[in-house]
């Protein structure tokens, strides 16, 4: 079962929101793929949904680390920025397994990692209209798709 919602964010406000409304719905293994141009505001919805689970208050973004990792209550989250791989191979040398069986991974640009990229994931698309953020969140699977819906229940 695909399931697909479409938000606007009109401001960062909204932003920050979307993503915490997100961030609760996160379970151990799940996997937000964001997909989007350059500054369509990938590691800004990242950083808020960090900001949510872990109270971390310094998120940089992992655009030279290639990953950042961050301790919420019930699992770590690894943020990853997969921009400068060469090959999908490279993300075995930063764990992406163990962070796809234990944790919860946040990718950027998750194109470059091809095949290794999960088929059960919460699929994020981020463009611009203006000064607004369109979110397209699709989810795969019946469990997923039922947390898609509960977010936009309250």
């Amino acid at each position: 079962m695909i399931k697909h919602k479409k938000i606007v964010c009109k401001t960062e406000e909204n932003t920050r929101f979307l993503a915490k409304m997100v961030a609760k719905a996160a379970k151990k293994r799940d996997v937000f793929a964001l997909f989007g141009t350059l500054g369509a505001g990938k590691s800004t919805f990242s950083r808020y949904f960090i900001e949510h689970l872990s109270g971390a208050t310094e998120i940089p973004s992992p655009t030279f680390t290639l990953v950042q990792t961050y301790d919420a209550p019930d699992f770590e989250i690894y943020h990853y920025d997969m921009y400068r791989l060469k090959s999908p191979e490279e993300a075995y040398e930063l764990d992406i397994e163990e962070a796809f069986y234990n944790g919860v991974s946040l990718i950027e640009w998750p194109e470059k990692i091809g095949s290794l990229l999960p088929k059960d994931i919460w699929k994020i698309t981020i463009t611009t209209q203006g000064t607004q953020r369109v979110f397209d969140i699709e989810t795969f699977g019946a469990e997923k798709s039922q947390r898609l819906e509960e977010i936009f229940v309250e």
